[in-house]
């Protein structure tokens, strides 16, 4: 059986962030992952048309390139390049003109000025907070929990907003827009980034959430990897390789064995690899709790929390081929990389009530990206790469709209004229979008899951992003650490705090947690030998009885209470 210091399950971005953290610090360190390649969910491939690039899952990645673990590995030095769109982002709404993000704040402010005057003003007087302390927000959040350091250093950045800080998080960001603005561009803004995740406009942290994608889009914008989403696989796998990490694709996991309550031996289709050290869950939390561990290794009480967590909405997904670019009604979205699609805030919290309720959204909120505009690699000169993608229940109960007769996954027909509802929703933006379609490819919630076993349902974050599956109450509620109840076992995916995006985080932190926990085994097993080689007396204070006459001549006598002569 092969034997190494660390076993690491899953090789999308999480897991190889944490196996190259093992591999610079000295450990033998294997990756196993089911799929034929590795990335997870980080991954591209011709799918609509040859000479068009897709990216089959995540596409732009502002946190990946203000993530201080991801600045730390240096990917650019493994072939790694970023590309912009002219303009970040647009939001297409019906009461005017699109509202356009940039990656100046200045111009940004320009455009909400020109809509309502005074939101301007107000806008960048909200980017400046995130100037003066967005960086060290981050850094504490993407952390170890609890952020001691960060949190420290976050406060003193923040000063005396420390409690605006505070209030910010626990925000709804309808509420941040009406104390702040007087039109309605400034909060469409906010509320469509917030929807990234499965927040609503009327819960925390929304507002916390726009307010940090608007921030990082206006420092390091929404940039996109030249050529495609796999470069950034492809150039952390290049980085293990070279610091003698080891790679196994084509090799599902089909449960990890626990041995004296730790977890020992990562069982495989390929044959069982034993883990000296460590094994690394990269993978969704009930992927490893329901189907990779005995539950009898699991408490009770542990079960149960499980039993409460909460998935994220399910996502549709939908891929074209354009022969040329989208034929926009508004020409500020032409330049922009993402575009929103949403009539207003109002139809925003509506969509969020339906998918609440279990309905498929009758307008349904798009998010768009168009991938040659930010990058040309990605499809041939005069064409577009296009996606968009929107959420669904989970479990369907009906159809908002009336339309579409489901239940339960949308699969089949039913999803066949959900597909047609998004390209309605399109159509209305950009007129003749339709037979600009040279090719077509669509991904439901069991599509998404098929291709990556930890996108369970069609959840693409690792569970919910709402506030009662944050910090300490992820997955479970707990202490917000990677580790598990089963000794040597940390949970490095989404699934774990800080939870979805990639940022590498969930990896790199159950890294350290299994370096800090093999150092402290690792003390403790030498002190109990050093103890064992020593005489009783030195080992165990007060365990040896000597007389205080009569002892042997030249043996010496413990002094009290400390086992040393």
């Amino acid at each position: 059986m092969q034997s190494v210091d660390a076993v690491v399950i899953g090789a999308g971005h999480n897991g190889l962030v944490a196996a190259n953290d093992l591999a610079d610090a000295g450990w033998e360190v294997v990756v196993v992952d089911a799929a034929e390649a590795p990335g997870g969910a980080v991954r591209s491939a011709e799918t609509t048309a040859p000479g068009f690039q897709t990216d089959l899952f995540s596409a732009f990645y502002p946190m990946t390139a203000a993530s201080p673990v991801m600045a730390r590995l240096g990917l650019q030095e493994h072939g790694l390049r970023w590309a912009h769109a002219p303009v970040v982002l647009g939001h297409a709404a019906a009461h005017g003109p699109a509202v356009l993000l940039h990656r100046n704040a200045s111009l940004t402010a320009d455009g909400l000025d020109r809509a309502h005057r005074g939101d301007g003003k107000a806008w960048l007087e909200l980017a400046a907070s995130w100037d003066r302390f967005g960086a060290q927000m981050l850094s504490a959040l993407l952390g170890p929990f609890p952020p001691v350091r960060a949190g420290l250093r976050l406060a003193a950045a923040a000063r005396t907003e420390v409690f605006d800080l505070a209030r910010l998080a626990i925000l709804p960001v309808r509420r941040l827009g009406e104390e702040r603005f007087g039109g309605p561009d400034p909060t469409l803004l906010l509320a469509g980034n917030a929807l990234h995740a499965d927040v609503p406009p009327e819960a925390a942290p929304s507002a916390l959430l726009g307010w940090m994608l608007c921030g990082l889009a206006q420092t390091v914008g929404f940039p996109v990897p030249v050529g495609g989403a796999g470069q950034i696989t492809a150039a952390l796998v290049d980085r293990l390789s070279q610091a003698g990490g080891v790679l196994r694709c084509r090799r599902p996991v089909e449960r990890i064995e626990v041995s004296n309550g730790r977890a020992a031996v990562v069982h495989t289709g390929a044959g069982p690899i034993a883990a000296r050290r460590a094994v690394i869950a990269a993978c969704d939390a009930q992927v490893l709790y329901d189907h990779l561990v005995d539950p009898d290794d699991l408490p009770v009480a542990f079960r149960a929390g499980l039993r409460r967590f909460h998935r994220a909405h399910a996502t549709v997904k939908v891929n074209w081929a354009l022969r040329e670019r989208v034929p926009w009604s508004d020409p500020g979205l032409r330049g922009a990389g993402t575009v929103h699609i949403a009539d207003s805030l109002d139809e925003l919290t509506l969509t969020a009530a339906e998918l609440a309720m279990g309905q498929i959204p009758a307008k349904p909120f798009l998010l768009v990206g168009q991938m040659t505009t930010s990058d040309p690699t990605r499809s041939p000169a005069g064409t577009e790469s296009l996606w968009a993608y929107t959420h669904v229940p989970q479990h369907i109960v009906n159809d908002a709209g009336g339309q579409i007769d489901a239940t339960g996954l949308l699969i089949g027909p039913a999803l066949d004229r959900f597909v047609e509802r998004m390209e309605d929703r399109l159509e209305a933006h950009a007129p003749g979008f339709r037979s600009a379609v040279m090719a077509r490819h669509v991904q439901g919630p069991a599509d998404l899951q098929s291709a990556n076993p930890s996108l369970v349902g069609g959840d693409i974050g690792g569970g919910s992003s709402q506030l009662h599956q944050q910090l300490i109450f992820r997955p479970v509620p707990g202490l917000a650490r990677p580790e598990t109840p089963i000794a040597g076992l940390f949970l490095g995916s989404a699934s774990a705090h800080p939870g979805g995006s990639v940022h590498g985080a969930c990896g790199a932190n159950a890294a350290r947690a299994a370096i800090w926990h093999d150092r402290g085994r690792r003390l403790r097993s030498a002190l109990a030998r050093r103890a064992s080689n020593s005489p009783p007396s030195l080992a165990y204070p007060g365990a040896m009885a000597v007389p205080r006459n009569g002892h042997d001549a030249g043996a010496p006598v413990p002094s009290p209470g400390t086992g040393r002569p």
